[in-house]
């Protein structure tokens, strides 16, 4: 099997850029859980916000009021559980619920505490690992900020560097540390492929991609597409992600994921 795990995206929103309301409802985002594990899951990753371009913020009661029922049901039923949050307050209930990782877009930019509550987890015991994603600004300002005169990925390197490094300084151990380049997030649709094509220059840590339906994958096809039309072409960069050697894709439609991923090992073994 494959080394580069398939994470995937349960949205208990109703808002979400590609899904949003389709498991709003804990039943259904519980049910929708269950069957991405069925698909060849390795972890679900549940968020309770959307942080698509433009999105309002929630506060932290009402996103663990979303989150808890689906969360705490998954974990106890086995599943590999990662809490999509911002929040340290909702990363706090999240370890104490057993989830094994904390999945902050931010980095650590909207909380000032996340870094201390993660590191708090971790010393007390918890198998947490923190996932620091690379973004400017906040949802409602992101596409404002996509500006790199030094180049896109030498200036994500750096900046999720620093990050990492003040997550460290926290006291969050760098091996519990995975890093994500952040597409979509306060980049253009080439800044993304450029990232794509140099993902190997973030190799110093392990690096979760979220390509996911995102906007710029629409550049792929010849007209418009919805969200949930490009899980074909989501799966062709998963594909791609894994030769590269990535830890882990964030995606929502596991089993194209899955077949792109064994068809290619498929290839290599043949080889």
């Amino acid at each position: 099997m494959s080394q580069t795990l398939v994470m995937g995206i349960v949205n208990v929103t109703p808002d979400s850029f590609s899904d949003g309301g389709d498991w709003f409802d804990p039943e259904r985002a519980i049910a929708h859980g269950r069957q991405l594990l069925s698909d060849g899951a390795d972890i679900i990753d549940i968020g309770g916000e959307s942080t698509r371009p433009g999105a309002t913020r929630l506060d932290s009661t009402a996103e663990i009021e979303r989150i808890e029922r689906v969360a705490r049901t998954l974990i106890d039923e086995g599943a590999s559980v990662s809490i999509d949050t911002v929040h340290a307050t909702t990363a706090a209930a999240a370890i104490k619920w057993g989830a094994d990782y904390v999945n902050d877009v931010s980095g650590g930019l909207a909380d000032t505490a996340m870094y201390r509550t993660v590191a708090e987890g971790i010393g007390s015991g918890a198998k947490v690992r923190y996932i620091c994603q690379h973004t400017r600004g906040i949802p409602e300002t992101m596409n404002e900020m996509r500006d790199y005169p030094d180049g896109i990925v030498v200036t994500v390197i750096a900046e999720l560097s620093d990050r990492v490094w003040a997550a460290e300084r926290a006291g969050i151990p760098r091996e519990r540390i995975i890093w994500d380049p952040g597409l979509g997030f306060a980049k253009t649709g080439m800044q993304d492929w450029e990232v794509l094509a140099h993902i190997d220059k973030f190799a110093d840590l392990p690096v979760l991609v979220g390509p996911s339906r995102k906007r710029f994958i629409a550049m792929v096809y010849p007209e418009h597409t919805q969200p949930s039309e490009r899980d074909g072409a989501t799966a062709t960069i998963a594909a791609y992600l894994m030769q590269r050697g990535v830890w882990g894709v964030r995606v929502h439609n596991v089993t194209e994921t899955r077949a792109a991923i064994r068809a290619t090992e498929l290839i290599k073994e043949a080889r």
